[in-house]
């Protein structure tokens, strides 16, 4: 073996994170025909709790022991999962189509690398602005076939996503400045607790609450708990807390290319010439990134 397994773990969680998260799409083209967004979410959020917060208990996972160590995971999960997801679900469900939603959520890296020295003090080299430059360049490019309609975009859906993505951006930042000693699985329960608290108001102005208990939604459902709420979040803040926010960040370069081959083998679209070239663009600017340091 040509390194210990430790590492070789270490080396795949940034491409199994970026598998997860890509699943995402797949799991909100599924369920939007029958659930509500706020009320999925609102679903989600509550049985990842209910499912995490039992193995917590059951295995004596260390939970917070200060008002502060609490106070930390709510805000991370408000920002994080409640304010992301929620802006994301609503602009789609308004009229943004999804590849004008995927391209604002795309500025993340940017802005993580504009912010990080004022935030965290973290510097970013030249090199990884390369990748950073580099991976958006190719997810655009991703993304290009999927932009039509650009006309009489609804600026309520444009201002929704933007505040996701703005609000992820910082969540970052949160998780990692007070996330370094706190236990990930039980703060993971409590990130969730936070998104649940910010999402239920939503919901309730929402007035819907509809959520058809079709096979597509309850599959939908299961997923985004199990695989995306518990494995994906888990992975996410695992590599927050061991990289520079930057590299981190620029992972998310990936997702709209793995989404595109997702949604080519399970639902048939349509992937150009150009899609793949941005794919072999952005995974270049990944890993110019991630070795930027």
């Amino acid at each position: 073996m040509p390194f210990p397994p430790s590492t070789l773990a270490e080396r795949l969680m940034p491409a199994l994170f970026v598998v997860i998260w890509a699943t995402g799409f797949v799991v909100a083209r599924l369920v939007a025909p029958h659930a509500e967004p706020f009320t999925f979410l609102f679903i989600r959020y509550c049985l990842t709790i209910a499912v995490l917060g039992g193995l917590c208990l059951a295995i004596g996972a260390l939970w917070p022991r200060t008002a502060r160590g609490w106070r930390d995971g709510l805000v991370a999960g408000v920002l994080l999962h409640g304010i992301y997801l929620g802006g994301v679900f609503w602009s789609v469900s308004h009229g943004l189509p999804a590849g004008i939603a995927a391209l604002i959520a795309g500025m993340q890296p940017l802005l993580t690398g504009a912010l990080a020295g004022a935030l965290i003090g973290e510097r970013v080299s030249p090199r990884r602005w390369l990748g950073i430059v580099t991976g958006f360049a190719g997810a655009l490019l991703v993304l290009v076939p999927k932009l039509g309609g650009v006309d009489g975009l609804a600026p309520m859906a444009v201002l929704a996503c933007t505040l996701g993505m703005v609000s992820i951006t910082m969540g970052t930042f949160w998780q990692k400045r007070t996330g370094a000693g706190s236990d990930l699985r039980t703060n993971a329960v409590v990130q969730f607790v936070g998104a649940a608290l910010v999402t239920l108001p939503a919901m309730l102005l929402v007035g819907e609450m509809r959520f058809a208990p079709a096979p597509a939604a309850l599959a939908g459902l299961a997923w985004a708990v199990v695989i995306l709420s518990m494995g994906g979040i888990l992975l996410l803040m695992h590599l927050i807390r061991k990289g520079a926010v930057a590299g981190v960040a620029s992972l998310l370069y990936l997702v709209p290319p793995v989404s595109a081959v997702m949604a080519f083998l399970l639902f048939g679209e349509s992937l150009a010439p150009v899609q793949m070239l941005g794919m072999a663009i952005a995974a270049v600017g990944v890993a110019i990134a991630s070795r930027g340091a």
